[in-house]
């Protein structure tokens, strides 16, 4: 099955037209457009590297419904992301699309650890994450982080303004953001483990 030569609008607004990538490797598993929808109902679920046909921002209103009460309430999260994307663009002055794609690329680890066994002894050996494994890490810890500053917080913040607060932060590489603050430790452990 070949590629659609349309690119949809997400949401209608924001074009994907123009969105530049800094990490060259991350740019092929990353799907924009695709659909007029971003509701694929899985029908890629049982492919082998089915997911990379899954638009980028359909995944992360998937990795929002894992945790809370988002979980398996689709529409609410996607309303989530819509206002969190006007929040955006409306602080940024930017498309939002680019603001995640910059904050994918900061807060995707290059490095972290495995064990290996020699003998009875585990040790810890520093490895290469691969492109696809980088993103999917990147975008969960987006929504964890997000998740986790609306209800570990005192301050009645909002989900929506949340996810934005975690992109924005990510995107700018600070490590006030959840998602950069997780990989710069995961390549911290995996620079000792070298």
């Amino acid at each position: 099955m070949s590629e659609p030569t349309t690119k949809f609008p997400i949401f209608g607004r924001y074009p994907v037209d123009g969105i530049v990538f800094k990490d060259k490797g991350i740019e092929q598993y990353v799907t924009l457009g695709n659909n007029y929808v971003l509701h694929t109902e899985g029908r890629h679920a049982n492919r082998q590297f089915g997911k990379h046909k899954v638009d980028i921002v359909e995944r992360l209103i998937n990795n929002l419904m894992r945790t809370g009460k988002y979980t398996g309430k689709k529409t609410k999260a996607t309303h989530v992301v819509m206002e969190a994307f006007a929040i955006i663009e409306q602080k940024t002055k930017k498309n939002p699309l680019q603001v995640l794609i910059e904050a994918i690329e900061s807060a995707a680890p290059r490095e972290e650890v495995t064990r290996l066994k020699y003998g009875g002894i585990s040790v810890p050996k520093a490895v290469d994450v691969s492109p696809s494994r980088r993103l999917d890490i990147a975008l969960r810890n987006l929504a964890v982080g997000a998740m986790a500053s609306v209800f570990n917080s005192k301050s009645k913040k909002r989900i929506e303004e949340a996810l934005a607060n975690e992109i924005i932060l990510a995107s700018r590489g600070e490590p006030d953001s959840y998602a950069v603050a997780k990989k710069e430790e995961v390549e911290r452990i995996a620079a000792s483990a070298r």
